[in-house]
């Protein structure tokens, strides 16, 4: 940062904080990855054939990332699908990178991450 640049909001740092907390495991970066890169949300038990890790473990990940505003989850039938939340996948590079010094815009959390 230069030295004309504002220290971030505590709603911003907070959240930012959010973010990298649930990001500070390695099944859950894989989460984020596997579900960035698919067109269409994933069930719980279709998450955890491809991360080959229990139900149980999967499911705790997925409630982390989703309280993070990572994912979207959606009841489907009996099951419960999970996808990538857009309005995060648009804000964190920007969040990630001022966090790194870069000159780009502060990215505020917009609504719809929590």
């Amino acid at each position: 940062m230069d030295g004309d640049s504002q220290p971030l909001g505590q709603a911003v740092t907070a959240q930012y904080a959010r973010w990298f907390k649930a990001l500070a495991h390695p099944a859950r970066v894989r989460i984020v990855c596997l579900l960035a890169h698919r067109d269409k949300p994933m069930t719980v038990s279709e998450i955890v054939d491809v991360m080959q890790l229990a139900q149980s473990t999967v499911s705790v990940h997925l409630k982390v990332l989703t309280e993070a505003g990572f994912l979207l989850c959606q009841p489907r039938g009996a099951a419960t699908c999970y996808r990538m939340n857009d309005a995060c996948l648009a804000c964190f590079p920007a969040a990630a990178g001022f966090l790194m010094g870069q000159p780009s815009a502060v990215a505020e959390p917009s609504q719809g991450i929590s």
